[in-house]
């Protein structure tokens, strides 16, 4: 039981950072299709750097900055040329899995998988384990209670009162976008950096999605996210404790997507996104 519970905790963790950052990048009035390739993006980016410098911290550090550029593009894209969010979403799920499909044969001369580099080792993946919990606490706490998570909820509810109290409401989209971006990065950096040593072609397998999920799941809350990545992440260790009972693999891979479509196929039409998520901000002045 103590070994699936910490199966579940790791599989759960890189769903988790990602759904924290769709909570607050919708909370502030912008959907965020591109977990994916922000999931993505840190896993290469933090693989590519630590192979160059040898240094699995500076690794890591990178691979959330280019998760935050990424989410920060997004931003632009949503708030200064309101492009539709989910087109735009889209358009970086297929640049940065794409670029990093590429960069695997001009980095590393290989195509499928990078060679293996310094890592953060198991104490590393304790680490952005436990920190995985603390940033929901964190963020839960940021969003309701604090002057500046009232501002992120008012320009995703109704954007126009918060201009005319004084919050400027693309200025906090793009800051929540780009923060989201790098929370997402984060769970590419556990997965290629703490879970392996190196970064294989489509390794966030869909997780972007399930942090999707979760984020729907948990009425948009950190905490119930958190809680939705932990279900999911409990069948992705199942298919593990399982492997030996018989029941043929496709099948098992398919549990935590199955779980997904289920968990959002019965709670539809009983979560209420933020009344602005997804709409394009024309300010007053």
């Amino acid at each position: 039981m103590i070994d699936f519970v910490w199966l579940t905790l790791i599989k759960a963790t890189p769903v988790i950072y990602a759904a924290l950052g769709g909570v607050l990048s919708e909370r502030s009035g912008v959907i965020n299709i591109g977990l994916e390739g922000m999931i993505a993006i840190g896993a290469f980016t933090g693989v590519c750097v630590s192979y160059a410098t040898g240094n699995a911290q500076a690794g890591a550090a990178a691979g959330v900055l280019a998760g935050a550029l990424l989410g920060a593009l997004l931003g632009i894209a949503a708030t200064r040329f309101r492009v539709e969010q989910i087109v735009a979403g889209t358009g970086i799920n297929l640049i940065a899995l794409g670029g990093a499909a590429y960069g695997l044969v001009v980095v590393f001369g290989q195509p499928g998988a990078s060679k293996q580099v310094a890592a953060l080792g198991t104490g590393g993946e304790t680490a952005m384990v436990v920190a995985a919990l603390v940033l929901a606490v964190l963020l839960h706490l940021f969003l309701f209670r604090t002057r500046g998570g009232l501002h992120v909820r008012a320009c995703g509810e109704n954007p126009r009162a918060a201009e005319v109290a004084g919050i400027d409401p693309l200025r906090v989209r793009l800051w929540a976008t780009a923060t989201g971006g790098a929370f997402a990065a984060l769970g590419g950096v556990f997965l290629a950096m703490a879970e392996l040593d190196l970064y294989s072609d489509g390794m966030s397998a869909g997780r972007g999605f399930i942090a999707l999920a979760a984020v729907i799941f948990g009425r948009w809350n950190p905490l119930g996210a958190t809680g939705a990545a932990l279900f999911f992440g409990a069948f992705s260790a199942l298919q593990y404790t399982l492997q030996r009972s018989g029941i043929p693999s496709e099948l098992m891979q398919a549990l935590p997507y199955v779980a997904a479509l289920v968990a959002l196929a019965g709670f539809a039409g009983r979560a209420r996104a933020p009344a602005a998520d997804g709409i394009p901000y024309v300010p007053v002045r």
